[in-house]
């Protein structure tokens, strides 16, 4: 099973969860952040189109539905702008002339090999990779394959765990967060039967903290979004 927007090192199985859907509902709190988000997004890539008239974005894990955060100003530029998807979850592509999809890994050191983009872009994915070297991977990825980047990701220390949606799970014990899901439907997760699955779960949802966000992009300016004060989140953005 696999996350709408997971990337896992090649081999890997994939989880996908059951998950709501956040673009069904406008109104709704994650809607709303990622719009937020888009803006520092938007700014981006404006910045790209005044310097060279068009933008190549990479979306690194996500799906072409994610960006309807910006509709309204991708549909204005959409002339101007292109967007290719990598993900190892197979997906149809609805607007051939705005979207490219590729089956791959975002860990790959092989991604894209000889070819540049303007931007490269990551919404809520590095915390699925894997383990730390895959983390390093992907980081690299990121930073070779356009001058610009935006990488988000919910932040280790905000208390509330976003996929699990429980108070400092993340903060528990392997084994205990892995008899929790078996035991209880938690978040985005069905009860879990399977202890491998379980497993498998945990294994892919891996939060970072902010030190380890500097060490993995140390050539970006590393912000938070908060939410009531808290550092719900963690970007890293390079703009040059």
């Amino acid at each position: 099973m696999r996350t709408n927007e997971l990337v896992a090192g090649p081999g890997e199985d994939i989880l996908i969860p059951v998950k709501a859907d956040p673009y069904q509902n406008r109104t709704s709190l994650e809607f709303g952040f990622r719009a937020r988000r888009f803006q520092e997004v938007q700014r981006l890539i404006e910045r790209i189109l005044a310097e060279r008239g068009r933008a190549e974005i990479l979306d690194l894990g996500g799906t072409e539905k994610y960006w309807l955060i910006g509709e309204d100003f991708i549909q204005a530029n959409r002339h101007r702008l292109h967007f290719t998807v990598v993900n190892n979850e197979e997906q149809s592509v609805e607007k051939p002339d705005l979207f490219d999809f590729q089956f791959g890994s975002a860990t790959d050191p092989n991604l894209f090999r000889g070819r540049r983009f303007d931007l490269v872009h990551s919404n809520s994915v590095i915390e699925h990779v894997g383990i730390w070297r895959d983390m390093e991977m992907f980081a690299a990825n990121a930073r070779r394959l356009a001058p610009r980047y935006y990488i988000q990701t919910p932040n280790y220390w905000f208390a509330y765990e976003p996929h699990f949606r429980f108070p400092g799970f993340q903060y528990l014990p392997e084994r205990v967060r892995v008899e929790m899901i078996m035991r209880y439907s938690l978040g985005f997760f069905r009860k879990i039967a399977d202890r491998r699955e379980a497993e498998e779960i945990i294994y892919h949802h891996r939060l970072l903290s902010t030190r380890q966000m500097r060490t993995l992009f140390p050539d970006a300016a590393v912000s938070h979004e908060k939410l009531f004060g808290l550092n719900k989140s963690i970007i890293a953005i390079r703009d040059r």
